[in-house]
């Protein structure tokens, strides 16, 4: 394999560019999420505010739909001509999808066309994201040994934590700053065109980057032999696919709990933005956590544990908050689930990303990656918005992430162990199942 980029700066460089650009873009896509209400009043406008929510929510779900067609465009693009390449065309891809929203006047200005132009720059920025996160994902796993990739692709999560995080401050300082009135007016514009400063700075470091050539003639690494014959390429790409489902699904969820806390518990902005301001930052700090916890003990350690005592603190996280819903339990409820909830998909990216084979790993990751976010991640909002007004019982967010996060469980113990075998000899006892 080459290993020019295996230079400790050259390595570091590398996660740098990658997660400046990563960061980017996530923190455009969901900032929308935040802003999801003021957004639904400015290009749908409904005497019902439920109605006008929904259609909110339907048109952030619209950019996932373009999210496996970026995948295999600019993932097929990066496999071919670099991955450099792939996460400079993605990332010009999503910069004009950012800027034709923000600029877009509301339905009140321009009628139909305003929902129209919004849609399609969703839709820009999810093929986008949809090829940036193969390129990016293979870049920093190829940039560094195999003893440290897991602490590489931590970043790949990480770098969304990052996002939503600033995303989440953005949100809960323009909350104070301004009123209901002018956050429905202008705050959620200034909230996207925010992430454009950073723009010109990841074209930059991007455009300087060394290219890595593929090398798919190579022989095979340890981990790629997991997915050498047809039955375990396919058994990869399952077991990837739901516990990325798990994982996206658990993301938006709480990226959610912003709308959950005005819309159904009918607590003050800034209390839900605050919210996801500690669920972000916690996100972040375990996120990296566990990729460099992947290089120590093994994925499947690293997985397995952090998850099980998600599941086990689900519910009993939630009656205690639902019984007094106050600032304080709210955010000891997302630092603490969000915490657990993230750790382990630094290990999981790291597992399935290494175990593809290299020739076609940025193609493959991201369309085992977009596709269940797009069938999970882009209907999550949805979903939740709908249960919660069907049922009017709050409890009912507590048992969707519960169903989601058992099923990760489930497919990480019968995901295979990819670590290198220094690794390995390293790792604490784990569930036996599927080794």
């Amino acid at each position: 394999m080459h290993s020019p980029a295996h230079d400790p700066r050259m390595a570091r460089r590398a996660v740098v560019a990658a997660t400046c650009g990563n960061a980017l873009e996530f923190y455009d896509f969901v900032t929308y999420a935040y802003f999801a209400i003021q957004i639904g009043h400015t290009f749908f406008p409904s005497t019902s505010g439920y109605l006008s929510l929904m259609g909110s929510l339907a048109t952030f779900g619209a950019g996932f739909v373009a999210r496996p067609v970026g995948a295999w465009v600019i993932g097929g693009y990066a496999d071919r001509h670099g991955r450099k390449q792939g996460m400079f065309l993605s990332l010009l891809l999503m910069g004009a999808g950012i800027i034709a929203l923000a600029c877009t006047p509301g339905y009140a200005t321009i009628g139909i066309a305003a929902p129209i132009i919004a849609i399609a720059a969703r839709l820009c920025q999810g093929f986008a994201l949809g090829g940036e996160v193969g390129a990016a994902t293979t870049y920093m796993l190829e940039s560094v040994p195999p003893e440290r990739r897991g602490w590489a692709s931590s970043w790949q999560n990480s770098s969304q934590m990052i996002a939503f995080t600033v995303g989440a401050l953005v949100a809960f300082l323009l909350s104070l700053w301004l009123d209901d009135d002018q956050l429905g007016r202008y705050g959620w514009r200034i909230a996207l065109l925010a992430g454009t400063s950073i723009l010109p700075f990841a074209l930059l470091i991007r455009r300087s980057l060394p290219d890595h050539p593929v090398h798919s003639e190579a022989p095979l690494t340890e981990a790629e032999s997991l997915s050498a014959t047809p039955a375990g390429f396919a058994r990869i790409v399952v077991l990837g696919m739901l516990i990325i489902g798990a994982g996206t699904t658990t993301t938006y969820i709480f990226l959610y709990m912003a709308t959950f806390a005005q819309n159904t518990l009918h607590l003050p902005i800034w209390v839900g933005m605050a919210g996801d301001l500690a669920n972000n930052t916690a996100g972040m700090i375990t996120a990296i956590i566990g990729g460099w916890l992947s290089d120590k003990v093994g994925r499947r350690p690293a997985m397995i544990w952090p998850q099980l005592a998600f599941v086990l603190l689900i519910m009993p996280m939630f009656t205690w908050f639902l019984a007094a819903p106050t600032v304080f339990a709210f955010l000891t409820l997302n630092i603490v689930l969000s915490g657990l909830g993230t750790m382990p998909f630094s290990a999981a990216f790291t597992a399935v990303a290494e175990s593809l084979p290299r020739g076609m790993r940025a193609r493959a990751f991201a369309l085992v990656y977009t596709i269940p976010v797009t069938t999970m991640g882009g209907t999550t909002q949805l979903n939740l918005a709908w249960l919660l007004h069907r049922t009017g019982n709050p409890a009912v967010l507590a048992w969707y992430l519960m169903g989601i996060a058992c099923m990760g469980l489930a497919a990480m113990l019968f995901l295979p162990e990819s670590a290198p075998m220094s690794v390995r000899r390293k790792a604490i006892r784990t569930p036996a199942l599927a080794q």
